[in-house]
């Protein structure tokens, strides 16, 4: 019988390494890799069961990267494998298109069910996952689905490069875009976000989960 293929994204290499050592006895494991758009093109070629993925990925972060998924590969399941712990989060990553939701310090008792559960049609989410709106990181979590629902793809995909210390010419490579381009969207950024200061562009990016060093 065919098990289920798997492949892992995550931007630490030993997180990576521990979770193919759980998996393997029961999955086969296809490949894994440690950002964004590195899952983008390995999901086209190896047409995985299921992605595992985290939120907080260099070059391109996961909720993005789900939503292209979503698109490229509609066969894929999606589980989201992850420190953030706020409903913020989990509704943001079931919208992009996952089925699970998995935090890291549980992943060792819970990944293996969430991917069967997955598998057979429905959906995860660790119980532990912050629900209540009243919790004191409301205005963080607001700034969060407020990033989502109001730049364009394309000025999160340059928010986050941004964020990352990249260079303009260097953003432009990436994308595919010119440098006026990018210029022009890091205006659209400064005139929705209020500002063009890198450090409080960072800090934005950060409390949304598009780098890391977000909300724990």
């Amino acid at each position: 019988m065919r098990r289920p293929r798997l492949l892992l994204a995550d931007d630490h290499r030993l997180v990576l390494e521990g979770l193919g050592r759980l998996l393997e006895p029961e999955f086969e494991v296809v490949g894994a890799v440690e950002d964004g758009r590195a899952l983008l093109a390995a999901a086209r070629t190896l047409k995985p069961d299921v992605v595992l993925l985290d939120i907080s990925m260099p070059l391109l972060n996961g909720i993005d990267a789900a939503r292209r998924l979503r698109k490229s590969c509609p066969a894929s399941k999606m589980i989201f494998v992850t420190m953030h712990d706020a409903g913020a989060y989990v509704k943001a990553a079931f919208e992009a298109g996952g089925s699970g939701y998995v935090l890291k310090r549980a992943a060792l008792r819970e990944l293996i069910l969430a991917i069967h559960e997955v598998l057979a049609g429905g959906s995860y989410v660790s119980p532990e996952i912050e629900t209540d709106p009243d919790q004191p990181r409301r205005k963080i979590l607001h700034q969060f689905e407020s990033l989502i629902d109001q730049l364009t793809p394309r000025q999160r995909e340059v928010l986050q490069l941004v964020a990352e210390g990249r260079a303009n010419k260097e953003i432009a490579d990436f994308l595919g875009i010119s440098v006026k381009c990018v210029e022009y969207h890091k205006a659209g950024l400064a005139k929705k976000l209020g500002t063009n200061n890198p450090a409080a562009l960072t800090r934005y990016a950060a409390s949304a989960g598009l780098i890391p060093g977000g909300l724990t």
